[in-house]
């Protein structure tokens, strides 16, 4: 328990007291976001939206790195894409909805979303 609370984010509201949002919460938000993406059929790891509940966060933490300082985020995420899809178009558009959804969610200010190609998937 007190590894996980070393790793977690804090986030203080006025008053109330804090949440703490542990950085594998914040990993897993950026996955589902990306599988979102057309074009994006898995991440690195072959994790797809379908199979992402399952994997543990140990495993997770190989396709999104997350780094969390002072209430900002950094993202580092591979994806595979599928074939035929544009690379820069698509990958604008999954740090787009990284950076939305981890803002939203969670308030904690996203910095940057550096996102690798790890693959091409080809249709079956």
């Amino acid at each position: 328990m007190d590894k996980e609370l070393q790793k977690a984010s804090i986030k203080n509201t006025k008053g109330i007291g804090q949440v703490k949002i542990a950085d594998d919460v914040v990993a897993r938000i950026a996955a589902l976001a990306a599988l979102e993406i057309d074009g994006v059929s898995a991440m690195a790891g072959n994790y797809t939206s379908e199979n992402i509940d399952k994997v543990s966060p140990k495993n997770l933490q190989k396709s999104s790195k997350i780094a969390v300082s002072e209430g900002k985020v950094r993202v580092d995420m591979s994806i595979l894409m599928k074939y035929s899809y544009n690379i820069p178009a698509t990958s604008k558009q999954v740090q787009d909805r990284v950076q939305n959804s981890i803002q939203s969610m969670t308030g904690l200010d996203v910095t940057d979303v550096n996102v690798r190609i790890a693959g091409i998937t080809m249709p079956e």
